[in-house]
């Protein structure tokens, strides 16, 4: 991104403490794919990390996971 990466763009929002954006979901989708970058944007307050090429299958899974944990509601997706 050019003004900021996703780690700080990610700190920002959560440093907001803004209800209207207290249960966004935020994921990474990088080419970065080490344990150490994983590790950097779970710390920052990312709810999920998926490396490219994206599978869509993961990306639907990780979708699914982060939506179960905010509503609380386990619900497979119809195909």
């Amino acid at each position: 991104m050019p003004v900021m990466n996703g780690y700080e763009a990610t700190r920002q929002i959560r440093a907001l403490n803004d209800p209207a954006l207290a249960g966004i979901t935020i994921i990474a989708m990088t080419a970065n794919a080490f344990d150490e970058d994983k590790k950097k944007a779970l710390e920052c307050g990312m709810d999920g990390f998926l490396t490219k090429p994206i599978v869509i299958e993961e990306l639907i899974g990780t979708i699914q996971k982060n939506l179960e944990q905010v509503s609380g509601v386990s619900e497979k997706p119809h195909k």
